[in-house]
């Protein structure tokens, strides 16, 4: 039987990434541990995994943020909930995971055992293994740091409602599972590029178990959505373009956090724009709205959960916001990026 050397390499090299001893050691030391499960030990070119009943979801996403880690989460977390959550708001049971790292050459090992402990801590949290995986380095200069590719599989089960821009009503009820722009201001300030300092952490957090105790509640649940970039205006503006009609929030009941109202006041941003990792925005039946909200605040993740509006008629392809002074604004689509980064 062979004896693994112990690994003391403190950075990445090219080596990590040639397919041979050096690849091995670092596959053992530091993904190996942290992401075992059955699936993943059998160390094949792909996982066979026992699917349910019902329709099969496939959803993928790359991951880049600075800094990798911030009050609240890291780039491991992120892109487990990212994917989950993407699998979540198609109505889908997560099942699976699969994890792509390309590594820049002179990361730190301590770094990136960090990294993927986070990751892996959060896909048992979820309840959702990593079932295979890949690892590629590259020169020095040639990436920020560390990419991660998170793809999910998941199942959407046979009695769960249809899901879609087609399926919304005029008349029908906006809610949103929590406060809004928690994420982006949170990664905004860990980066201190700015005098600033409040007490922000980010949400990210998977939220298939919100999902499903809004989709077992309410049969009329016609559309969801994890509003990540571009925040909830470009989500409920992807929603009205789909489906021709429009939509009208009322600004006095977002829930947005004392300390994140207050950075984006100075900072010169729109809290309905900046990104959220832990929340949804749901359209529902109007006569299932108290419903809708009685569901999601039982949940731990949905105790800020608010109707938020209306979809109505006209002016058809818009969302209104009506603010607190009693007039209107157009909410429009994102122009420009003004938290580049931040998932």
């Amino acid at each position: 039987m062979k004896r693994r050397q112990r690994f003391t390499d403190e950075v990445v090299t090219m080596a990590h990434g040639a397919g041979g001893m050096a690849s091995a050691a670092l596959f053992e030391a530091v993904f190996a541990p942290a992401l075992s499960n059955p699936l993943l030990d059998t160390r094949e070119d792909g996982a066979v995994v026992d699917l349910p009943p019902g329709q099969l979801v496939v959803t993928t996403d790359s991951f880049v943020v600075r800094p990798r880690r911030f009050p609240g989460g890291s780039l491991g977390n992120l892109a487990v909930h990212g994917s989950i959550n993407d699998l979540a708001a198609m109505g889908a049971v997560p099942i699976a995971l699969t994890a792509a790292f390309v590594l820049e050459e002179g990361l730190a090992i301590s770094e990136l055992r960090l990294i993927v402990n986070d990751l892996a801590e959060a896909a048992t949290a979820a309840g959702v293994p990593v079932v295979a995986g890949d690892t590629k380095v590259v020169e020095s200069g040639a990436a920020d740091g560390l990419y991660i590719t998170t793809t999910g599989i998941g199942v959407i089960p046979v009695h769960r409602p249809a899901l879609g821009a087609g399926f919304v009503r005029v008349g029908d009820a906006v809610l949103v599972s929590g406060t809004i722009g928690d994420h982006g201001i949170a990664v905004l300030l860990a980066r201190g590029d700015l005098a600033l300092e409040a007490d922000v952490v980010s949400d990210t957090a998977a939220v298939h178990g919100l999902a499903a105790a809004l989709l077992d509640a309410v049969p009329t649940t016609r559309w969801l959505r994890d509003p990540t970039r571009g925040g909830l205006a470009s989500a409920l503006n992807e929603l009205v373009e789909l489906c021709g009609l429009a939509i009208e929030i009322d600004e006095s009941s977002l829930p947005v956090l004392a300390a994140v109202a207050g950075a984006s006041e100075l900072l010169g941003l729109d809290p309905l724009y900046i990104a959220n990792e832990g929340k949804l925005v749901a359209i529902v039946g109007a006569e299932h709205a108290q419903q809708a909200l009685t569901a999601w605040r039982n949940h731990p993740l949905g105790a800020r959960s608010a109707i938020i509006g209306r979809v109505t008629a006209d002016p058809a392809g818009m969302v209104i916001g009506r603010t607190g002074f009693g007039g209107t604004r157009v909410i429009d689509l994102l122009v420009g990026d003004p938290l580049p980064r931040i998932c």
